[in-house]
């Protein structure tokens, strides 16, 4: 009886023993197959990067699409106004992602300033698969990803494949490379704070001119999604400004502008429109662009960042330069973003008194 008893509990340690290597092999190739996003595109780590920060204590949060994470430099709202960033951006960030990513954000922290760039109120619905998975996977599980996953997913994806990407993913053997290896738990960083920087020149010429829509009225859900998006801000006592990027395509038209607008001044917000503003910014198309007025490369991201910087303060962002600790984590990211950008001066400038300090 005893000798029987025995021979039960190997046998379920064995099955036990058996089933927590399967699960571990599992888990294996599901980091071996999930793309790792180190070639050409590398949007897909964008949003995945916040959880690395130290210090998540940021007065501004920015949410939005590619008009965000590459027209603003966190550095330089560090450097000249003591304002510590975050940029959630992500390609083609539809409206409600950018909610869910707030919501996500306020796990960690409470921003006092949240940017919020219009441009994807035009869309109604996802797009494409591809853009989802750039932006949902790199959300760490939670209610809000949960949320976003289902508010995004198009017609043709299952819910499964974003808890298991192995399902999604299995068939990739061919599209395999040494970086799916190299970064399987790890990858390096894409971004300085949510910033994509490019130093590289391709001026704004022979931008094609806008075609008549047969409809430019937003969507009731870019709508829904912009109200609770408000709601959040309003009931966390967070400020929300919106913006547009001053990208010369693709077209923004007159009708959507105007719709912005009676939005922003029926809830009081502050909306800056940069393609109004090339003369206050200095925007320069023949040498602030990298891909013919699309994005702005960094001596454009760095104008946008000077000319914002003081409506982030008067909005209630907080020059914090006195506080050591992140004064410290600046320093080194300014290293490594003056590294990257071919730069021979490391050290951040000089503290410049005046704006408003965190108590």
């Amino acid at each position: 009886m005893e000798r029987t008893v025995n021979e039960k509990k190997k046998t379920g340690i064995r099955i036990v023993a058996v089933f927590l290597i399967l699960v571990f092999i599992l888990f294996l190739l599901q980091r071996l197959f999930v793309p790792k996003y180190m070639g050409d595109v590398i949007e897909g780590r964008f949003v995945g990067e916040y959880y690395r920060e130290e210090d998540k204590s940021f007065d501004v949060i920015f949410v939005g699409d590619c008009e965000v994470y590459e027209n603003f430099s966190p550095v330089v709202l560090w450097q000249d106004y003591g304002i510590h960033s975050y940029i959630r951006g992500s390609a083609q960030q539809y409206i409600w992602q950018s909610y869910y990513l707030l919501k996500d954000t306020l796990r960690y922290h409470t921003p006092k300033v949240v940017v919020f760039n219009i441009q994807s109120l035009q869309y109604d619905e996802s797009q494409s698969e591809a853009y989802n998975r750039m932006t949902l996977e790199g959300m760490r599980w939670s209610p809000a990803k949960v949320d976003s996953i289902r508010a995004s997913m198009t017609k043709e994806e299952h819910f499964i494949e974003y808890v298991f990407p192995l399902l999604r993913y299995h068939d990739r053997w061919n599209d395999l490379s040494d970086d799916d290896v190299r970064y399987m738990f790890r990858t390096e960083p894409a971004t300085f704070n949510g910033y994509y920087m490019r130093t590289d020149v391709l001026p704004a010429e022979n931008v094609p001119e806008g075609r008549p829509l047969e409809d430019y009225a937003f969507g009731d859900r870019a709508w829904e999604y912009l109200e609770k998006m408000r709601l959040l801000c309003e009931e966390n006592g967070i400020t929300l400004v919106l913006t547009k990027a001053p990208s010369l395509w693709p077209y923004w038209y007159d009708e959507y502008e105007k719709q912005v607008e009676e939005y922003a001044s029926a809830h009081e917000l502050t909306y800056i429109n940069f393609l109004e503003l090339q003369e206050e910014t200095g925007i320069d198309y023949s040498t602030d662009t990298y891909d013919g007025g699309l994005h702005m490369n960094l001596t454009g991201a760095e104008k946008l960042s000077r000319y914002i910087g003081p409506i982030l303060l008067k909005a209630g962002a907080c020059d914090r330069r006195n506080e050591a600790g992140l004064a410290k984590i600046w320093e080194e990211e300014t290293v490594r973003y003056n590294a990257a950008a071919g730069r021979m001066v490391l050290v951040p400038g000089k503290i410049r008194m005046g704006a408003p300090y965190c108590n």
